[in-house]
């Protein structure tokens, strides 16, 4: 058996002298540890002008002194009272916090001097790295490791069929619009304007099975008046659609091959526009979040601020809305609109002007021109606040490519800023989560967002890590799996872009509706629905590593999401066939169950959502990592390898008290998992277990702290 310790490859008979000989002779470079969460920082929420108390680990006895550089200066830290026999602890309180602070730790033990930042202990200090502590910047203690499910609605559960698309309804970008008649047929390429019913009385209808399942939030992708099925091109921001809620009063006529335009589409108009229709189904989904709080679910709305779409009623392109009910000509009719400077025009070529500008120049998507219209702002401020107020009462905003919003970087900061008072004066624990790709640095400062869907800190090194595979099944990366030396340097850079408290809310997924199943990833082939059929997404998938990935999602820092269906078994290439229905029916029970259980576990300990993180083991194929606060000590072992591996795994680096006795709680393995308790004894600070290929195994130390 091999073990690492301080750079070093060593044989079992040498581990326990070199580890007693780097206590005593050196530094513990293992030892050193710090975070921000509440171990290490308190308040680690600090309101402004509150004393704060930041603290940094040791080994016991080893340290001759720790400083830490707070904005530049160097302050000398004391060593607090202990009654750990494996660590001393240091301290420094910041008296009366009123700014942001940057700062990391220096360390000294015989004329040797290192730097510890979240990048590790280095010789040196990359302050990119540094720790920070932001005053007033609170999320929503709901929001901290929830267990969120996000709904694709037309594709979940068809509870209402008088609300569905009909067949050539209307045309959208050239299609007829099409009732889809099997539930459980695969998505075509062309599925834009295809529809499977799926509807917010279909979720209301299986609210206790995600009661059961353990979900504690739904993010609903867009469920406002729009065209499409994806909804990503709102029609009216002021309404959920019809055809997601109700249609009370039904008439008018589907297109038909001799008027195939839509100004023939009197049965979707009517459906759309007509306030009967509209007022129900605002206030089914009322009824919709009244249930979900009644059995402890949140409920997150998608906002799409950067774009509207060609139908909505400020620009009119198909003219549904103007000279309507006293309705005002919309933009794209009539220069004189007093929706014109919504948008940004690059020519005069009125009416019918499609001369505008466009998200990544769909233009079935325009841009809303802000900067040009303070009335444009406040209505989507006043949009922003309404839905998180009664009688609606949403607990939240996922914002789509909000970085993307404005034209300019100063105006979208600024805007977020205005976006953030205003949702938080209506619900101070509502949650503002953002689509964003790269470094989110810059919108986590307390004044604009909470947190982000975490594509750079989780869904892509884990995606790497374990199937090899690009996020959209776009390219295989040999070197990227089982590559656990890329997975932490990853994860290390891109969760120290994150301050503590939108890491714990950060949106942690396998999947979702713009990337290919998780599942379908595991099969390690390159392509999409095209080249590829539906059937070829589920071939020779591993079941094994799916439940490897979830058991890691459900014991990482943040909120892990389940995208509709994954829980069930679906596969699918990355959109559309990533949208396929949920297989009410014909569900993958033990993935089921599996998540179940997983999501069970995660809930019962809070080390798993608000806890200290650290590495412990890593190795080919091999991760192991520890979860703590002052309750529990986890420890998760991770084996992507095709055979069994025999572990040492030093959990004394996760504040587990030496020969203490573990419990593994839960163990999947091939194509299944046992929760059958099982014991082993940490001798020495160190843990000895044998991993079977693709496997992944749970263990908490239930002894009290």
């Amino acid at each position: 058996m091999v073990i690492f310790i301080n750079g070093q490859n060593l044989s079992l008979n040498e581990k326990m002298s070199v580890y007693s000989r780097t206590l005593t002779d050196c530094m513990n470079m293992e030892a050193i540890f710090s975070d921000e969460t509440e171990n290490f920082v308190a308040p680690y929420c600090p309101r402004s002008g509150e004393p704060v108390r930041i603290r940094l680990r040791a080994a016991k006895d080893n340290l001759e002194r720790a400083f830490i550089v707070i904005d530049g200066n160097v302050e000398k830290m004391n060593k607090e009272f202990s009654s750990s026999d494996i660590f001393d602890y240091y301290f420094f309180t910041v008296p009366g916090l009123t700014a942001t602070v940057s700062y990391y730790f220096k360390v000294e033990k015989n004329r040797k001097c290192y730097f510890y930042n979240k990048r590790g202990l280095y010789p040196d200090v990359d302050e990119k790295y540094n720790f920070r502590v932001i005053p007033d910047f609170s999320v929503p203690e709901w929001a901290k490791g929830a267990v969120i499910y996000q709904i694709f609605v037309d594709r979940f559960f068809n509870g209402d069929e008088t609300n569905d698309v009909v067949e050539n309804e209307y045309a959208y970008l050239g299609q007829a619009a099409k009732a889809v008649k099997q539930w459980d047929e695969p998505p075509k390429e062309t599925d834009i304007a295809n529809f499977y019913g799926g509807d917010l009385k279909g979720v209301i209808d299986k609210m206790d099975y995600l009661k059961d399942l353990g979900v504690e939030a739904i993010y609903f992708c867009p469920i406002f008046v729009s065209p499409s099925n994806h909804k990503y091109d709102t029609q009216d921001y002021d309404h959920i659609d019809p055809h997601y809620g109700k249609i009370i009063k039904d008439g008018g006529e589907p297109l038909s091959r001799d008027k195939f335009s839509n100004r023939y589409a009197t049965k979707y108009t009517l459906r759309t526009t007509d306030k009967a229709n509209l007022d129900a189904s605002d206030s089914l989904f009322c009824d919709l979040v009244k249930i979900a709080h009644k059995n402890g679910v949140k409920i997150i709305l998608d906002g799409v601020f950067n774009h509207c779409g060609a139908f909505n009623k400020w620009m009119d392109k198909e003219n549904f809305y103007s000279g309507k009910k006293n309705h005002p000509n919309g933009a794209y009719l009539d220069k004189n609109s007093p929706y014109h400077g919504y948008f940004q025009w690059y020519d005069s070529d009125w009416p019918n002007n499609d001369c505008y500008d466009s998200w990544w120049n769909f233009d079935n998507h325009p841009k809303l021109n802000y900067e040009n219209s303070a009335l444009l702002r406040d209505y989507i401020l006043g949009v922003a606040k309404k839905w998180v107020s009664p009688p609606f009462d949403a607990d939240g905003w996922r914002l789509d490519v909000a970085a993307d919003l404005g034209y300019s970087k100063e105006f979208n900061h600024r805007f977020w800023k205005d976006f953030r008072a205003a949702v938080k004066r209506a619900k101070p624990d509502a949650l503002i989560l953002s689509e964003h790709y790269g470094d989110p640095e810059d919108w986590l400062q307390g004044d604009q967002w909470d947190t982000v869907m975490n594509y750079d800190a989780f869904m892509e090194p884990v995606t790497w890590f374990f199937t090899g595979m690009e996020k959209h099944s776009d390219a295989f990366k040999d070197e990227a799996l089982r590559n656990s030396s890329s997975f932490e340097s990853a994860i290390r850079y891109h969760m120290s872009r994150f301050p503590a408290p939108s890491l714990q809310t950060a949106m942690n997924e396998l999947s979702n509706h713009d990337h290919s199943r998780f599942l379908t990833r595991t099969n390690m082939r390159a392509s999409r629905l095209g080249p590829s059929s539906s059937e070829d997404a589920s071939a020779d998938i591993n079941k094994a590593v799916m439940m490897e990935a979830v058991m890691l999602q459900m014991t990482w820092p943040g909120a892990p999401t389940v995208y509709y269906g994954d829980e069930a078994g679906l596969t699918g290439w990355t959109d559309p066939d990533n949208r396929r229905s949920y297989p009410w029916g014909n569900e993958d029970k033990t993935l089921i169950a599996f998540h179940k259980a997983m999501i069970s576990i995660r809930k019962k300990y809070r080390a798993l959502k608000t806890g200290s993180l650290e590495f412990l083991f890593c190795d080919f194929g091999v991760i192991t990592f520890g979860r703590w606060d002052n309750e529990r000590k986890i420890v998760v072992a991770l084996n992507n390898n095709d055979s069994a591996r025999a572990l040492s795994i030093p959990v004394w680096k996760a504040c587990v008290p030496k020969n203490r006795v573990m419990k593994r709680v839960i163990m999947s393995r091939d194509k299944d998992f046992s929760l059958e308790p099982a014991y082993f004894q940490a001798k020495d600070g160190f843990l000895d277990v044998e991993a079977d290929a693709f496997s992944g195994m749970v263990f908490v130390d239930e002894e009290p702290a």
